[in-house]
């Protein structure tokens, strides 16, 4: 039976490693609006421009969440089908996500579907796509790798390291002396999703080699002890060699996968920022 994991672009992966016939992956792009221009997050986005058109303007960026009818037609073409959206709290998309199975099962009723609320984004989504991944290619049926998701979704985690909060400041969510610290005094944002899905500070850290430290401190609080970690990058290569070097000493056996925000992500995490998925 043929089957698919569909996201939307939340998560950065673009393709799966083991797609084939059988298995298939698809993203449902958000858009981001800066002034009176659109981006449509997908494989044709220029995320440098966007970046540079959102730090050129003065007003606030906003995301718009895919129609039902765009996870309809993403949902269309198997037999099994999981989907997996960025958390609600940010962001329309679950809605969508659930509207749309809704309308597939009046078309179908015998389809098999399932929508997570990754109650994150970026790299903790990444880690969900690639354990569906894993465990479809194990030949388990249906409400097997539903059971087994639901379960592995209870040990993800995202931590994040910001660098610039300009978005933050210009859509009121942090205040303009803040952005201002963190600018000049070269401040790092060290902050986690919560388990209601929310994003929330957990310190403050001066350079990067201290953001680097405070988020390993941060997860071996949270139970990390050298399970699967993926980090989605904002321009910033750099720290993710300082993330594994640090991780590894402690943990030689680490997984550590590294790759590049989505357009969305850039969009959250911001130049230099990065937002990391791992285990417990």
């Amino acid at each position: 039976m043929a089957w698919k994991i569909v996201s939307d672009s939340g998560c950065d992966l673009k393709v799966l490693k083991n797609q084939s016939d059988d298995l298939r992956f698809e993203r449902v792009p958000l858009t981001i609006q800066i002034g009176t221009d659109i981006f449509r997050d997908d494989e044709g986005l220029d995320i440098d421009n966007m970046m540079a058109t959102m730090y050129q303007s003065s007003r606030a960026a906003t995301s718009s969440c895919p129609s039902p009818d765009a996870f309809l037609q993403a949902y269309k073409g198997a037999d099994n089908v999981i989907a997996i959206t960025i958390t609600g709290t940010l962001s329309g998309s679950h809605n969508s996500a659930r509207l749309a199975k809704n309308y597939l099962l009046e078309e179908n009723p015998n389809a098999n579907i399932h929508i997570i609320d990754s109650l994150s984004a970026g790299g903790e989504m990444d880690l969900l796509v690639l354990e569906l991944e894993r465990l479809i290619n194990l030949g388990l049926s249906f409400d097997e790798v539903v059971d087994k998701i639901t379960a592995y979704q209870e040990r993800t985690r995202l931590i994040f390291v910001l660098a610039k909060v300009d978005n933050l400041v210009k859509n009121g969510r942090l205040n303009k002396l803040i952005g201002k610290v963190v600018g000049l005094l070269n401040i790092r944002m060290v902050g986690q999703a919560s388990q209601e899905g929310d994003l929330n500070l957990l310190q403050k850290a001066r350079g990067q080699k201290k953001a680097v430290s405070a988020l390993v401190e941060e997860i071996q609080k949270a139970g990390y002890k050298g399970g699967k970690v993926y980090i989605a990058h904002a321009k910033n290569p750099k720290i993710c060699e300082q993330i594994i070097d640090k991780i590894t000493a402690i943990y030689p056996d680490a997984d550590i996968q590294t790759g590049t925000t989505s357009g969305l992500c850039s969009f959250y995490a911001e130049d230099g920022g990065i937002l990391m998925g791992y285990e417990i």
